[in-house]
């Protein structure tokens, strides 16, 4: 395989997944959410309490960036802001009812998409998948 080959693998693999989850996740119930939300949702988790910085920093995108979606999810119930008691300047982000219902359903794609890749494989070839993957993470952590 060349380089030229291997670049254009790359690429449409991502496009492929990114097409995936927006066609498995946009659901009637979640029609008015985009995956960038969902990924959001993902970083603050479910059943925790994160402030701005923190799920920005895991994101990679600044805390202005974040502000906006968070605005967003904000109006369209998936999230609920408080304030620190100690520091008032200090906002947390958690995930309301619909929120976690969300979060829910984005991790369902991601196991079935998981299960369905890796249950056609053997032991070795998951191992050696799983080491180029992190070859992959490792380059991009760097970059970072």
């Amino acid at each position: 395989m060349t380089k030229e080959e291997f670049n254009s693998l790359i690429v449409d693999l991502f496009h492929q997944i990114s097409y995936q989850e927006e066609k498995a996740i946009i659901t009637a119930e979640f029609k008015n959410i985009s995956n960038k939300d969902l990924h959001i949702i993902n970083a603050i988790g479910y059943d925790s309490s994160k402030n701005m910085s923190t799920i920005a920093k895991s994101l990679n995108i600044t805390v202005g960036t974040l502000t906006i979606a968070i605005n967003s999810l904000l109006k369209k119930g998936y999230v609920k802001r408080t304030r620190s008691e100690k520091d008032r300047r200090v906002v947390y982000i958690s995930l309301s009812e619909k929120g976690k219902k969300a979060f829910l359903h984005h991790q369902s794609f991601h196991t079935q998409m998981i299960s369905g890749i890796l249950d056609s494989m053997s032991p070795e070839e998951e191992k050696a998948l799983i080491k180029a993957l992190q070859y992959f993470k490792d380059y991009y952590e760097k970059k970072n």
